[in-house]
């Protein structure tokens, strides 16, 4: 009921959001209050300390050789719990895996840290993310739909029209065919898909390139691979995608393909990606984690900055068709430990590549291994949504204040 309630905000025309967003927290957990927990290094108690971590963000990043073993303490817990390596594996006998920027040497017998690769008889296999085989769910949603950039992208608001959509407010009436990936190259705390994790431990549902082309049927306008991340299955997303471009092509309609991703991809896998998107007005959106290297590894597990430099690389072709934009990118406002030092190193970053990439700043839903921090509050959100435009940020939004406290 939840996501229809917030499909039926984006198509009132003169919706209040603010009048309804209280009544939308019906269908959410109750906002934690007065929950403190302590710091194991300075002993500071705030509600906006991961029980999870055990460390607060600014011990995290001013004493982080003291915070490592917190940190690392918490990921083991989670990776444990669904069978992936505590770390990107660094085998002194194994196999490299160039997929993404972990670039996990995996043992004999051994898989990678996103559980779609493994090494058999000294040979890299894919379990899943090839041509032949998807590790997936997909769902058919109306348009326009809640994606995170719908404010900027064709299907949802008309931009490009009649080019990249079919009516002046975009594909109203048709859908988009939502590609849900069953794994992940991170290991977010506070992944608000988590759901995922099941399907990786599964190794199924699985699909083919050629069956999931074949749901993009002449009802679909645009889809969107997110999950879980398409990083960790790039063959399968490309090969997909090409076949649903192909089939648009012969046929004479418009079909957009986007992605939204931490985008920590093979660089040669994201070039290929952006001339799909390019072609079709679909977009490539980044989720940005944070900005300091030490935030990222106690939120999300990662020491690599690849998708930062993927990022760059995005950004040279953003300009290409400025009608609908190209680039995308979003953060998730986690209390405390996204603050206004991430918030504004990440505007900068942006602004200084291309002031006119749209970037949304997402509430924070608590769950999964954070699911004791509380909502973020209203007044933050407003705070970081005026640094950015401090920053030069033209297209800078909050993507879903109903969620705000």
């Amino acid at each position: 009921m939840y996501y229809w309630y917030i499909y039926y905000l984006y198509i009132l025309e003169e919706s209040d959001v603010n009048a309804v967003a209280e009544v939308d927290l019906m269908f959410l957990p109750a906002p934690k209050r007065g929950w403190r927990v302590r710091c194991e290094l300075c002993g500071r108690e705030a509600e906006e300390i991961s029980k999870t971590l055990r460390v607060c963000p600014t011990c995290v990043r001013e004493r982080f050789d003291d915070a490592r073993p917190y940190i690392e303490e918490a990921h083991a817990k989670v990776r444990r719990r669904y069978g992936l390596p505590e770390k990107p594996p660094r085998a002194e006998n194994g196999r490299r895996c160039t997929g993404c920027g972990n670039a996990c040497v995996i043992p004999p017998g051994g898989i990678g840290y996103c559980g779609a690769v493994e090494n058999k008889g000294n040979r890299l296999v894919r379990r899943f993310g090839t041509p032949e085989r998807g590790l997936l769910q997909y769902y058919y949603d109306p348009l326009p739909t809640n994606c995170v950039p719908a404010d900027f992208c064709a299907g949802s608001s008309g931009a490009g029209y009649p080019k990249w959509c079919r009516t002046p407010r975009g594909d109203i009436e048709w859908d988009n065919l939502a590609v849900f990936l069953g794994s992940c190259t991170y290991s977010c705390l506070f992944c608000q898909n988590y759901s995922f994790r099941e399907l990786t431990r599964a190794g199924k549902p699985v699909m083919s390139a050629e069956d999931l082309a074949a749901k993009a049927t002449e009802r679909v306008g645009c889809v969107c691979y997110f999950g879980g991340d398409p990083s960790s299955q790039m063959p399968f997303v490309i090969a997909s995608a090409e076949l649903i471009r192909e089939r648009a092509e012969r046929e004479h309609r418009i079909l957009r393909v986007c992605l939204e991703t931490n985008l920590s991809m093979n660089p040669r896998d994201l070039d290929r990606f952006i001339e799909l998107s390019l072609e079709s007005g679909g977009g490539i959106k980044m989720d940005f984690k944070c900005w300091s290297s030490e935030i990222l590894y106690a939120l999300s597990g990662i020491e690599h900055r690849l998708a930062y430099e993927n990022f760059r690389q995005l950004a040279k072709r953003h300009g290409e068709r400025p009608e609908v934009p190209l680039a995308r990118a979003s953060t998730l406002l986690v209390p405390g430990y996204v603050d206004e030092e991430e918030i504004r190193a990440i505007a900068s970053f942006i602004a200084d590549l291309d002031p006119t990439i749209p970037y949304s700043l997402l509430a924070f839903h608590p769950q999964y291994f954070m699911d004791d921090m509380p909502y973020t509050r209203r007044k933050d959100a407003e705070r970081f949504l005026q640094i950015c435009k401090e920053e030069g940020l033209q297209k800078v939004r909050l993507g879903n204040p109903w969620l705000l406290v």
